[in-house]
């Protein structure tokens, strides 16, 4: 019998994430049977998309239940079988949630050939993330020569994927990023043709600078104060592909102010293509997603950065951190 160790939901969150919420817990796998195999998780993704599951809202996905494993995709070996698909020491990933051992029948798991070097960017720039930024980017904003493409979060695994492709199709890069170390980087390492600090007291207009000639394509993935300082800089047919709005996670406290109205005004009025989007939707370009990042990084034109967490223990207290910025880079938790 295989005892895996996991993080469940302990209570749902009011506002921001506490470690109250989570409880760590072990508990007792049956034996496998025809069809299944058992993966040992040797890494787990912390994406701000598990923030949404853990309330009991209508969302694109079923929350996770209280007394649930939170759910998050792991990449694992197969340490037994009984699948005529999968063999014992083949690396898989899925969602398999935030636990040491699953058992699977192959269901949404995907095998990991060479191209992922290293392994973790399966779940990084070559995974979910990544797929993100590629197919949002190309299918959705549609990144001309000339063009000014700006995204935040710009050292994450997203943004930081939107403005090196976008580059790469001959468009300008300005990226938005909290902190001069993160700046440095994106500007220096990633290659944005200019970065703007969130944090600073002028970040408005900061933006509008490094944003002469407007925004052509805003890759939101933030909301909040962000997205209100990207707005009047919009062009006439500007795209805006929606993936995320981290800022809004948590709730908000202090004074509600409706911005809708003044929003509403500006898509009107500058034909503004603002479109929602759930990376799944996008699978079947996984195969050509892969086989060009996977190029571009080998070939050098595409970097990434990792910030790895030991512990499976320490997931929790890395996710509230990942909610506040906290993170440098993809993170992910090494499993022992």
């Amino acid at each position: 019998m295989v005892t895996t160790h996991r993080i469940v939901l302990a209570e749902r969150p009011q506002g921001a994430v506490t470690p109250a919420n989570f409880r760590a817990e072990d508990a007792a796998l049956p034996p496998i049977g025809d069809g299944q195999f058992l993966v040992g998780a040797n890494y787990l993704s912390l994406d701000p998309y598990m923030r949404g599951r853990m309330d009991d809202r209508k969302s694109y996905a079923a929350p996770t239940p209280v007394g649930g494993v939170m759910e998050g995709e792991i990449i694992g070996t197969v340490l037994e079988s009984r699948h005529p698909g999968f063999s014992v020491g083949e690396r898989v990933a899925g969602r398999l949630g935030w636990q040491t051992h699953a058992i699977s029948d192959g269901t949404g798991l995907v095998k990991l050939d060479d191209r992922f070097k290293p392994i973790t960017t399966a779940v990084g720039v070559l995974g979910m993330p990544g797929l993100t930024a590629y197919s949002g980017l190309l299918t959705l904003g549609k990144p001309q020569p000339g063009e000014t493409v700006v995204v935040a979060a710009a050292t994450g695994p997203v943004g930081s994927l939107v403005g090196q492709i976008a580059r790469l199709y001959g468009a300008r890069a300005v990226g938005i990023a909290g902190g001069a170390e993160k700046c440095a980087y994106a500007k220096q390492e990633l290659g944005f043709d200019a970065v703007v600090d969130h944090r600073s007291p002028t970040f408005a207009d900061d933006l509008a600078a490094a944003c002469p000639d407007g925004i052509d394509i805003n890759f939101e993935l933030v909301g909040g104060a962000v997205w209100q300082a990207v707005l009047p800089l919009l062009n006439n047919f500007a795209r805006v592909p929606v993936c995320g709005l981290i800022a809004q996670y948590n709730g908000s406290s202090g004074e509600q102010v409706d911005h809708l109205p003044a929003a509403m005004r500006i898509i009107l009025s500058r034909s503004v293509m603002m479109r929602g989007f759930i990376v799944g939707e996008f699978w079947d370009q996984r195969p050509k997603f892969l086989d060009e990042v996977s190029q571009w990084i080998s070939e050098g034109k595409i970097r990434f950065r990792e910030d790895i967490v030991e512990g499976l223990d320490n997931a929790p207290a890395a996710f509230m951190g990942l909610l506040e910025g906290r993170n440098f880079g993809k993170l992910v938790v090494k499993i022992d």
